[in-house]
């Protein structure tokens, strides 16, 4: 007797519901670390957040877009260097973390309307020469003093106990909130179009597709993206130098989440991001060896795992983690 299917198609499957339960349990473990783990717990807890940020955005950016972008520091430190002169100027600090945000999209609108235009190569370079003339200006502002940089002092009303908890509750709402507007977008009608225009650019306009605002769209969510794990480190840290907010190393933190966790792939980013902390968290005071074994697992990742961790586990899961697509499932009438 030829057995009868029926298929349904669904959102979601028991792995997704399984990644939902741990991730909610996550974030309340994160959200308990002021009295779990103290302040020092709770600071690596904002870290890692921020690693989660800048994975996930990039990975928006260049494994959904397919815009491979090696400036986005132009982002993380201005939003820095936005929060100390709004700070400055009499905001709350935490106001001013907010505001900074708002202050990277708008930027990374503004930024879109003219480099949208350049294609791969030229996007990528145009997008580090726009970070590195931001921190040419920013030098320029005598509250900075240049490289010798300045510090979030208006932080220094709360108690350090408190600052570590509101920072940290921050940076977790924060976190969370970009997290589900990606995967809102993705689920999208635009979500579908961002991958179409990835994948063929041109097929994607002849069927109908706005090109240029579909990129915007997820250009300007990267961008707020970034400049939120710039203002946060900003007030985990509190001192801002421009060297260590616009430089090159925050770049290759993001393309090496990304890729050894797993372009194209939310998964991969978060994963990517917790095995960097791990990586940081143990082998970081090593200095110059710690930066050079970074590059020797990069190297081992594109030699015999070019899909990332996640390429690797991902298709061994019956079902997806976090779908960004629909689901088809059969099933036994």
């Amino acid at each position: 007797m030829t057995p009868r299917f029926q298929l349904t198609v669904t959102r979601s499957s028991a792995t997704s519901r399984t990644t939902n339960g741990l991730m909610l349990c996550l974030a309340v473990l994160l959200a308990l670390s002021p009295w779990l783990f103290g302040v020092g717990g709770s600071a690596r807890a904002v870290a890692l957040l921020v690693y989660v940020l800048l994975a996930v955005m990039w990975n928006a950016l260049a494994g959904f877009a397919g815009l491979v972008s090696i400036g986005q520091t132009l982002f993380f430190g201005t939003a820095a260097y936005f929060t100390v002169r709004l700070a400055d100027a009499g905001l709350d600090p935490y106001l001013a973390i907010l505001a900074s945000i708002v202050l990277g999209a708008v930027l990374g609108w503004v930024t879109s309307l003219f480099m949208l235009s350049l294609k791969e190569g030229e996007f990528a370079i145009g997008m580090w020469v726009l970070s590195s003339l931001a921190h040419l200006c920013v030098n320029l502002d005598p509250l900075i003093q240049g490289e010798t940089g300045t510090s979030l002092i208006s932080l220094n009303a709360y108690a350090n106990a408190s600052r570590t908890s509101f920072t940290l509750w921050l940076a977790l709402a924060v976190t969370i909130a970009f997290f589900v507007l990606l995967v809102v977008l993705l689920r999208s009608r635009t979500g579908a179009a961002i991958t179409a225009i990835r994948d063929d650019e041109a097929g994607a306009r002849s069927i109908g597709v706005d090109v240029m605002r579909t990129k915007r769209t997820v250009f300007v969510l990267a961008a707020a993206g970034t400049a939120a794990a710039g203002a946060l480190w900003l007030a985990s840290n509190t001192n801002f130098q421009p060297r260590a907010y616009f430089g090159v190393h925050w770049t290759a933190y993001m393309l090496f989440m990304v890729l050894v966790g797993g372009l194209g792939r939310i998964e991969g980013a978060i994963i990517g991001a917790v095995l960097f902390f791990v990586i940081e968290t143990w082998f970081g005071s090593y200095g110059a060896w710690y930066l050079v074994g970074l590059g020797a697992i990069a190297v081992l990742f594109a030699l015999f795992l070019p899909k990332g961790l996640w390429g690797w586990i991902g298709p061994r899961l019956p079902g997806e983690a976090i779908p960004t697509g629909y689901i088809v499932e059969k099933k036994s009438r």
